[in-house]
């Protein structure tokens, strides 16, 4: 699973979307892949392209798919701007650094590689003789797969993250049970907290499937959507909970930590434990813990998050909240009397639909 976000693959990510279906690139590779012509397409400025530059015809038009299309009849390079909105050039020879390392053997895509190297542009090589479709940006060499082979791949991954899922909502219902029960241990907090980033690091593949599918990718968007409902938002609360300063500097140092970690790290307990602030020693995992109860909280219908916060600097703990009179909950800023008797029946109906769920 790739566990660095998309925000550090952006150049890939945004050729992927300018080459996605439904856009008008899309519909002139597709056309092209299908004539057979092949056809070399580099985005970059007149000015940072010129001394690559031999022969050709400096036509300067808007793009559109049947123009480049024709285009690419003739054997020369293609010339569009970063953005592929405007065609500068046609059917010219493109001289790069021939010192640039490039491991392809055929002319255009050699000839591509070494000037997306060379200008750190995109560039598009079209093979006439096999449908592939090669995107080099900058000293990134990447593939396009058929739609097909796409969708199959994101159906695969999406089953894989439903199990993932699946089993994160089984430690989280039993880190709800162990709050209630007063025996939450480091190690619990640490479970739910890798098993969720599992699930977002496959999430980020299921993504990049979405976006190399364009307009084909909306029944992949709506599932991933579902299965990624309210995971965030958990993780947050998990964090507000059990992050020894809770402040919203810290959460967010915290979530982007853990969003960073390598895959294999994710899988070591220490570098969860380390990330949460506490000791690197195995018996920190035994360490018990105290839910301030902003997890809990959160699932009583119609309480704003102030609230939450006030009720929680007043009592500290899931415990404390619980045991409280209802006159003291309505005393605290922004909870009044109405929402007190919410978050003390709320919270009752939790915990007794936690027992249910463990008794049947």
């Amino acid at each position: 699973m790739d566990r660095q976000p998309l925000a550090t693959q952006g150049r890939l990510i945004e050729a992927l979307k300018m080459t996605a279906p439904g856009t008008q690139l899309r519909q002139s590779i597709d056309n092209i892949v299908r004539a057979r012509t092949g056809a070399l397409l580099v985005f970059a400025d007149e000015e940072s392209i010129l001394s690559l530059i031999s022969g050709g015809i400096h036509i300067n038009v808007a793009m559109r798919p049947m123009i480049l299309y024709e285009l690419a009849k003739m054997d020369g390079a293609i010339l569009l701007d970063p953005t592929g909105k405007y065609i500068s050039h046609a059917n010219v020879q493109l001289i790069p650094d021939a010192s640039i390392d490039s491991q392809e053997t055929g002319t255009r895509h050699r000839t591509a590689e070494r000037v997306a190297k060379q200008l750190k542009a995109l560039a598009i090589s079209i093979s006439a003789s096999r449908d592939v479709v090669t995107i080099y940006v900058g000293d990134v060499r990447y593939i396009m797969d058929p739609i097909r082979v796409i969708l199959s791949k994101a159906d695969q991954a999406l089953q894989t993250l439903e199990r993932f899922r699946s089993r994160l909502n089984l430690v989280m219902d039993s880190l709800s049970t162990l709050e209630f029960q007063q025996a939450v241990t480091l190690f619990d907090v640490t479970t739910v907290l890798q098993r969720t980033e599992m699930v977002l690091a496959l999430s980020h593949l299921v993504e990049r499937y979405i976006i190399e599918l364009g307009i084909e990718g909306r029944l992949v968007q709506l599932q991933l959507e579902e299965l990624l409902f309210n995971v965030r938002e958990d993780r947050s609360a998990v964090l507000a909970d059990y992050l020894p300063d809770p402040s919203p500097e810290h959460l967010a140092e915290a979530e982007r930590a853990l969003g960073d970690l390598p895959s294999d790290e994710l899988l070591s307990a220490g570098s969860v434990v380390r990330i949460l602030g506490y000791g690197p020693d195995v018996e920190a995992l035994e360490l018990h813990l105290h839910p301030r109860g902003y997890r809990m909280l959160r699932k009583i219908p119609r309480l704003s998050r102030y609230a939450i916060e006030n009720v929680m600097a007043r009592f500290g703990t899931l415990r404390g909240i619980m045991s409280a009179p209802v006159e003291d909950l309505a005393a605290i800023d922004g909870v009044g009397v109405a929402r007190a008797h919410d978050i003390k029946e709320g919270l009752i109906r939790l915990r007794e639909l936690d027992r249910v769920e463990r008794h049947g």
